[in-house]
């Protein structure tokens, strides 16, 4: 423990609690996922698709939280499994719009388990895991909102 510094102790760090969880998350995804050969990534992105097919790859961009350096391979896979297409706009060739296959729409019949089956390994209450996502949201809309 720093004494001189008692809010450098790693215990005291917001940042490293959030880093921390969510890598336990993503790590408690990798099984549910690897069934259907997706990344947690991959997975994130047809969440989006599931919710409305035929989204600009920017809008995926900001919903996903992923640059386009990420997302563009990420895209790709996809696109190369069969599970999403990709189409230019016909009335400006730089927006590019994804939709899902048909075997990407059988996929979300599939993976429709996984949010129950991810709640059953945290060990905590749908009332506190409910809670700890609105505060996040919160977090993440105040950030999002100055800038961040």
């Amino acid at each position: 423990m720093s004494v001189k510094f008692p809010d450098l102790n790693l215990d005291k760090q917001l940042c490293f609690s959030l880093y921390a969880a969510s890598r336990q998350v993503t790590r408690l995804y990798q099984p549910l996922l690897k069934r259907h050969d997706l990344t947690y990534p991959q997975y994130i992105v047809l969440l989006i698709l599931w919710q409305t097919d035929g989204v600009m790859v920017k809008d995926i961009g900001h919903q996903s939280q992923l640059k386009s350096n990420t997302l563009t391979p990420l895209l790709k896979r996809l696109e190369q499994n069969g599970l999403v297409s990709r189409k230019r706009a016909k009335e400006d060739e730089r927006q590019c719009y994804v939709f899902l296959t048909d075997k990407g729409k059988a996929l979300e019949n599939e993976c429709a388990c996984i949010p129950m089956e991810m709640m059953g390994q945290t060990d905590m209450s749908l009332d506190k895991l409910m809670q700890l996502k609105s505060l996040l949201d919160e977090f993440l809309q105040l950030q999002e909102k100055h800038g961040g």
